[in-house]
């Protein structure tokens, strides 16, 4: 781009407050097109739009016959936190996870433009923070991606790329009792003792660690017993979210360990993803997931990079940023990550 540092700093911060300035939450992405369709406009792209649900429309955009594609998610978290900023950070919802993203992206295709290149695209999917339906959606423009060499998909990774993201597991644990009144417990059978004792049990197993994807994880989301304050339960369950490895046992601990009250359903089993190395470029392990793993089918032989400026730490978070030099080197490391699968 043909502006000063300045100028390039006021252009990212100006542009990403404007998308910031708009509720996208989940469901309601459609309320940020206008700000979208205005900056795709301005880099002169053409617009292609996929209705996914009422208010959900997946944005593709294109410069040409695409080689590499950009993408990230047009949703975010819930609540909504006004944009703004404080010297060099800026603060709102979206700000990392994922407009921040969006801008890093886009302002690298403007700078790419800029030096004469093309073959770029980028999509913007709903619904990534919630049930992933852009994303499924969005397989439905393969056609448009048949010369594509890479996915470079954005989110807050502090300028590393992705070794991969763990699988997803959603276990439901149950225990079932005999319900009697509170005055009389040894009448009945609580069911929630058995549940806790699992649970107990399940904490104190060792966690499996991939040198790649770093330790296994789970976390104790919801925990439901009984009916009533004066009433013995006479049901009990337990949801836990595990972030699982290659190889991982989990699921079969939480079996060999359930009581004889206990009953596991499995509602959720989605697999690990290994992401490959790019020569030049800083890697680790990461702790979320992403609609990468579904979105590299757009690619003819699946190569994707998973990477942006920011950090999933403030992501969710009441105090969820990024830092204008940081969205800065996010541009320039979409940059160079698209000028290495260009061939240059």
């Amino acid at each position: 781009m043909n502006t000063s540092p300045a100028d390039f700093r006021c252009w990212l911060a100006t542009r990403l407050m404007a998308l910031c300035a708009t509720e996208t939450t989940s469901g309601r992405e459609d309320a940020g097109l206008t700000e979208l369709r205005a900056l795709l406009r301005e880099l002169g792209a053409t617009v292609v739009e996929q209705p996914v649900a009422e208010g959900r429309t997946n944005v593709l955009a294109l410069w040409g016959r695409p080689r590499v594609l950009f993408s990230t998610h047009l949703d975010t978290v819930p609540p909504y936190l006004p944009p703004r900023l404080e010297g060099d950070l800026l603060f709102g919802r979206g700000a990392c996870d994922a407009k921040g993203q969006i801008i890093a992206q886009l302002a690298a295709v403007k700078t790419l433009l800029g030096e004469g290149r093309e073959g770029l695209a980028w999509l913007g999917v709903v619904g990534e923070e919630t049930d992933s339906a852009g994303a499924a959606a969005a397989l439905g423009w393969a056609d448009h991606f048949r010369a594509l060499k890479v996915l470079i998909n954005g989110e807050p990774t502090e300028l590393k790329l992705a070794t991969g993201q763990r699988g997803v597991q959603h276990v439901c644990l149950h225990t079932r009792g005999r319900a009697a009144h509170s005055g009389s417990p040894e009448l009945g059978h609580d069911a929630t003792w058995p549940l806790l004792d699992w649970l107990q049990r399940l904490r104190e197993q060792p966690r499996t660690v991939d040198p790649r994807l770093g330790p296994e994880q789970w976390n104790l989301g919801l925990l439901q017993a009984g009916e009533a304050l004066n009433s013995i339960p006479a049901t009990a369950e337990a949801h836990l979210l595990a972030r699982v490895v290659p190889g991982s046992t989990f699921l079969g601990e939480v079996r060999r360990l359930a009581p004889a009250e206990g009953m596991v359903e499995l509602r959720l089993d989605e697999p690990s993803d290994l992401y490959p190395s790019v020569p030049g470029f800083a890697s680790a392990a990461m702790p979320f997931g992403s609609d990468a793993p579904a979105l590299r089918a757009l690619v003819p032989d699946r190569t994707v990079v998973l990477a942006g400026p920011g950090s999933i730490s403030v992501a969710h978070t009441l105090d969820e940023h990024l830092g204008l030099a940081d969205l800065e080197a996010g541009v320039d490391l979409n940059r160079r990550l698209a000028l290495h699968f260009l061939g240059d």
